[in-house]
């Protein structure tokens, strides 16, 4: 589980998004983590607990 993270920071997902991409920029947080697709720039917004949940990696 990831713990910390800031906007700005590459994230490695553990499910591939469908683009075939598993890297997210990290574009906001808060109660919920805005993110975004390196492969086909899609936004998506998922609760905390979840993002922690699936992120694997942390490329600063």
């Amino acid at each position: 589980m990831i713990e910390s993270f800031d906007v700005g920071d590459v994230v490695r997902m553990k499910k591939q998004h469908p683009c075939g991409s598993y890297d997210w920029e990290i574009i906001r947080v808060g109660a919920d983590v805005k993110i975004k697709c390196i492969g086909c720039g899609r936004i998506v917004m998922l609760p905390r607990s979840k993002f922690q949940k699936n992120a694997k990696k942390i490329y600063g």
